[in-house]
């Protein structure tokens, strides 16, 4: 971490370095992702939106379902009807909105791009993700997971993972940006190439993290291959001695 005081260019030097250094340790311990699951960009786009507050295991059901069904291209999910579409995506929870979003998703695919996700990815990055930001129930976590791993466009997918352990990493944790999704995306493009690579295998790596170690409710810090960089660990480990 960097100093108060130290030049603009320096500083976000420095930090990049040490998102490196932390990337470089979780691929050392959990090695390739392999993200994101699916056959399709459009079965990507799909999961994003069906994986909104539910286990991949339930999407993957949904997805099961839609397959069987021939409902995994734009036009066939365009014209099901919606009744139809949320019995189906059942498994994946909030099926009424969630069927509602797909076709929200679908129409403005076909109304803006010919049904087509290659031409929404032609774009720049900005212009494609305001566009997918101004659909009925796409935010900025879905919008980037779509143009991320659907898409292979530079942008970082910020999740519940990414906040919580940047924050445990960070030496103030009530720094504003660690509360705000756009600067919290903005902290890692700035800091780091734009590598769409790099960014999946990234946010991969920081979900494995923490799913399975840096939990929300008692972490397994002496489990984690972050501990001698770790705010949180240190001060844990410091009010334990006391």
């Amino acid at each position: 971490m960097t100093a108060a005081g130290v030049p603009a260019g320096e500083r976000l030097a420095a930090e990049g370095r040490y998102l490196m250094a932390v990337y470089r340790r979780l691929f050392e311990r959990f090695g390739p992702q392999g993200w994101w699951p699916a056959r399709t960009p459009f079965e990507v786009a799909v999961g994003a939106i069906l994986t909104q507050s539910v286990a991949w295991v339930n999407v993957e059901k949904a997805i099961a379902a839609l397959e069987a069904h021939g409902l995994l291209e734009p036009a066939a999910l365009l014209a099901a009807p919606p009744g139809r579409l949320a019995e189906l995506i059942r498994p994946a929870g909030y099926y009424n909105a969630k069927a509602r979003k797909l076709k929200s998703f679908v129409e403005f695919l076909f109304a803006r791009h010919g049904g087509s996700l290659e031409r929404l990815f032609a774009q720049p990055l900005e212009p494609a993700r305001r566009e997918l930001l101004g659909v009925w129930g796409i935010g900025p976590e879905t919008a980037d997971s779509i143009l991320l791993y659907a898409g292979g466009m530079p942008t970082f997918v910020v999740d519940a993972y990414t906040r919580r352990i940047l924050s445990r990493l960070w030496p103030d944790p009530a720094a504003p940006f660690l509360r705000d999704y756009e600067a919290l995306r903005r902290f890692f493009l700035d800091r780091l190439e734009p590598d769409p690579a790099l960014f999946n295998e990234y946010h991969a790596l920081l979900v494995a993290l923490g799913k399975g170690i840096c939990r929300k409710g008692r972490p397994r810090c002496a489990d984690c291959p972050l501990l001698s960089l770790c705010r949180f660990a240190h001060e844990d480990a410091a009010a334990a001695a006391r």
